[in-house]
């Protein structure tokens, strides 16, 4: 291959969830073959805790395992991406992460914040 072809990165981009077939070298993305890596929340729409972070990325991993010695394709990548984009959801409909009032867009994409309500007397 010349230097002026680059490999293909086989990736997958949802809302809050990115994947790539590559590895970070010095900050830099280089595609492979044989290693995914994940970016959770790239901007930055959620408040995160270090147990709902874990828990996405071991999710993750138990993903990336199921899917062992399956062809690495945009189409099981988008299917491991759908899977943690669903547990973000469970995990602000729990409570467990929430928006981050301070990020660049507040478009609520994972529904409406719940509100407390107050009893009625």
């Amino acid at each position: 291959m010349s230097s002026d072809q680059l490999p293909t990165m086989v990736k997958c981009t949802t809302r809050h969830v990115r994947i790539f077939a590559a590895r970070v070298e010095k900050g830099v993305l280089v595609p492979v073959e044989d290693q995914l890596t994940l970016d959770v929340d790239p901007d930055n729409e959620f408040l995160w805790n270090d147990g709902a972070l874990q828990q996405v990325q071991q999710c993750f991993r138990e993903q990336v395992a199921a899917y062992a010695g399956q062809h690495l394709n945009d189409y099981n990548l988008r299917r491991i991406g759908t899977t943690l984009e669903n547990l973000i959801r469970q995990l602000l409909q729990s409570g467990t992460i929430a928006y981050n009032p301070n990020g660049r867009v507040m478009n609520y994409s994972m529904g409406l914040p719940h509100q407390a309500t107050s009893p009625t007397s």
